[in-house]
């Protein structure tokens, strides 16, 4: 297993060098008309959220150090960071994001840097399995003595197996997801193995018109001025 992992790592470095470059390249690019200068954009785009995916791949072999310290976090501080940086995506790819905070816990135990990657993951999948012109939903609620962070897609269905796996709380390994195509699973995979490390829950819920994934993190017992 040890093996495998570090291969993944090795992969993940590799990758990581020629996607700086194209966003490098596309970052200098001037002169373009209109169109171009979207298409540059996009370039941008892409380029930065696989590196960012890269980076997730290097974080789960870096899991096993425990270099990620646990401390309070604001779960909605975390959130509204996230749609600020996905904002630009839903937008250009004609989806909504509908948001909804009623949790009365606003600070959890966890890893920002890792509780970031997980609802960053969650918010990309459904921006990319829901139809054009659909909005997708985040919510923010308390749970016994946890805080649930969901989000609802309108995708395909998910696969039985995928929610079976969700349902137990753990994803073993990348997996291609049927009726969603393009998915390996990766940001799944990504989202339970930070959530485990965390001590927080992953799941998912199946309904006709799309999916919801969600995590649960403790709520923090600390004294804390957030």
């Amino acid at each position: 297993m040890m093996q495998e992992v570090d291969g993944v790592l090795v992969v993940a470095h590799e990758l990581k060098a020629p996607l700086a470059v194209l966003r490098q390249l596309a970052l200098s690019l001037d002169d373009l008309g209109a169109k171009n200068e979207h298409l540059r954009d996009e370039m941008v785009q892409v380029s930065e959220r696989a590196i960012r995916q890269v980076n997730d791949l290097a974080k789960v072999r870096r899991l096993e150090d425990g270099l990620f310290e646990m401390e309070p976090v604001a779960v909605r501080v975390v959130c509204d960071d996230v749609m600020q940086e996905l904002r630009y995506l839903f937008r250009e790819n004609k989806r909504g994001l509908r948001v909804k905070y009623t949790n009365k816990a606003r600070v959890v135990t966890a890893n920002r840097e890792l509780l970031y990657s997980v609802i960053y993951n969650f918010l990309v999948n459904a921006m990319h399995y829901s139809a054009e012109g659909t909005q997708s939903e985040l919510a923010v609620q308390d749970e016994r003595e946890c805080v649930k962070v969901m989000v609802r897609d309108y995708g395909p269905a998910l696969p039985v197996n995928i929610w079976r796996e969700m349902k137990k709380g753990f994803i073993k390994e990348p997996t291609a997801i049927a009726m969603r195509p393009g998915s390996s699973g990766l940001g799944l995979y990504i989202a339970s193995k930070f959530s485990r490390y965390m001590h927080a829950e992953v799941g998912a819920v199946r309904h006709r018109d799309g999916a919801s994934f969600y995590v649960k993190i403790p709520i923090s017992r600390q004294l804390s001025l957030l």
